[in-house]
């Protein structure tokens, strides 16, 4: 081929070619004329979708909903389960001995290298509530709020490294470039708020995860389906705010110039694409005078504040994340904003809230991420925290609509990382990485309360009781929320792609659901 022809090949899109093909004219007036484009209803007809209108506006559920809203609670380089909440005594008596050769061969691990010793928990656990939940001495407010919670001692994973683990959590691949889990719930249900994002991000720790905003990217999705990061000081979101010398009123007006040209465009193409910039300046406009009021924690009163630990106006600085023991003597507000916010914004009708917490990768390479002197920081960071949030969405009738979930995204071995030091050290006790077995709960949003389920073996190494994989943590999110998630699917590349993966190893966990249901 002459290199002109492949040089224009290259710069050819699907849009200049419906442009210039005569034989696209006949379909895209049809389809001008019936209002909809006929891959969209293919589209909506093949993913079970009922839907009209603008792209995240309200749309019919697939089954019975039990749920109408989520906040997910990540901590962002997974905190330890057998401090927290996975209770092994027995892993005692093998403390600072060399661990068994069964544990290793065959493994790989992220850091620990040769034969590593064994590290007992190194905190007291004790049991709370009516159902005898095993919570740690870190957690004392949870512990107080534990019977509204199912506790999971048996997810895994088949990723050991953070990006690609945070990847397969969170969007169900271990790879870049697939919607999140928030995107792909408002792309099925839309938002049920005008004037809010369907899907915000709340960040706190100092850092952002290790697979970073690609966690919350709408993926091959409409980019209106994209989560919005919100800050609580500053500027809510960046670059909202009308130009230096540009009124309310000159804005409207501009608005609506490039509105009509997005139509006119929209009319003669039927991109999803020109129709999310449609949507997308207008709930800009709208989210000037939403955001900054929803965004005030300060509006709150001073019982709420106190019940969250929260302080208006407070955010993690970034170097908090490289020692978290130099930060407001450990008391960072930030995640308990972030919880009080995370409420606020459900009551206004956001439809999923994804909270993530950086520092939880204890390691024990410094003092600054060890078991000992760490995780007893950031567990004070998000006890009372987590335990208002419960608290307070119980008292205002939202707990029933509204399922929370936490944890990180895969546990920490039983045995102490050894590739620093071979002995224990105040300051540099920690764990590695743990794809075989950890802890998630769920609360609300017609899950069980005061239950437990699955098991993990006398040291907690392995699953023995009912193993809760990846795809079946996503299922049952999204069955709560009405979402068939076997039939709910988005074509791309000639497949019908589905959160919980091509395969059917996903499944509901129906032993941790409840009978209730939202209207």
């Amino acid at each position: 081929m002459h290199p002109f022809w492949q040089q224009q090949l290259l710069f050819q899109t699907r849009r200049h070619f419906l442009q210039a093909s005569g034989l696209g004219l006949g379909s895209m007036a049809l389809r001008s004329m019936l209002g909809a484009t006929y891959a969209e209803d293919r589209l909506n007809s093949e993913s079970g979708i009922s839907n009209s209108g603008a792209p995240e506006s309200l749309k019919q559920p697939m089954i019975e909903p039990k749920a109408r809203s989520v906040i997910y609670l990540h901590m962002a380089g997974s905190p330890s389960q057998l401090e927290l909440f996975d209770h092994k005594p027995a892993l005692q008596k093998f403390h600072n001995k060399e661990c068994p050769q069964e544990y290793l061969e065959g493994k790989r691990f992220a850091f620990i290298k040769g034969v590593p010793r064994m590290l007992a928990g190194q905190f007291r656990f004790d049991q709370h509530g009516q159902a005898g939940q095993w919570v740690s001495e870190l957690l004392p407010k949870f512990a107080a709020v534990a019977d509204e919670t199912c506790i999971i001692r048996s997810l895994n994973t088949d990723q050991f490294n953070h990006a690609p683990a945070q990847l397969l959590l969170h969007t169900g691949q271990p790879r870049l470039g697939n919607p999140a889990m928030g995107s792909w719930v408002t792309y099925g249900l839309g938002s049920e708020s005008q004037d809010l994002p369907g899907f915000v991000v709340l960040a706190s720790g100092g850092k952002t995860p290790s697979a970073g905003k690609s966690l919350w990217g709408s993926g091959f999705l409409p980019t209106v389906y994209q989560g919005v990061q919100c800050r609580t000081t500053g500027d809510p979101v960046l670059y909202l705010s009308d130009p230096a010398g540009m009124n309310r009123a000159l804005r409207r007006k501009s608005l609506d110039a490039i509105r009509d040209l997005n139509e006119m465009q929209f009319a003669q193409i039927r991109d999803s694409e020109t129709q999310t910039r449609i949507s997308q300046y207008e709930l800009a406009y709208r989210m000037q005078a939403s955001v900054p009021e929803v965004m005030d924690i300060s509006r709150e009163p001073k019982h709420i504040l106190e019940l969250y630990g929260a302080i208006p106006g407070h955010s993690s600085p970034a170097e908090s994340a490289d020692d978290p023991r130099v930060l407001y003597k450990g008391d960072d507000p930030t995640f308990a904003n972030n919880c009080l916010l995370a409420r606020r914004l459900v009551e206004q009708g956001v439809r999923f809230v994804q909270l993530y917490d950086w520092g939880w990768d204890h390691h024990g390479s410094s003092p600054g991420e060890s078991i000992d002197e760490t995780l007893p920081i950031k567990a004070r960071q998000i006890d009372r925290a987590m335990a208002g949030l419960l608290t307070d969405l119980k008292q205002r009738g939202l707990l029933e609509s509204t399922l929370v979930v936490w944890g990180g995204e895969f546990g920490r071995t039983p045995m102490m990382q050894n590739n620093v030091r071979d002995t224990l050290q105040k300051g540099f006790i920690g764990r590695d990485h743990h794809p075989y077995a950890f802890t998630m709960w769920m609360a609300g949003g017609g899950i069980k309360p005061g239950t437990a389920f699955g098991a993990t073996d006398d040291i907690g190494y392995y699953i023995t009781e009912n193993p809760v994989g990846i795809r079946d943590l996503q299922a049952t999110i999204l069955n709560q929320l009405g979402i068939d998630p076997f039939r709910f699917s988005y074509p791309y590349q000639g497949l019908n792609n589905r959160l919980i993966g091509p395969t059917n190893d996903g499944k509901v966990i129906q032993e941790i659901l409840s009978s209730s249901s939202v209207g």
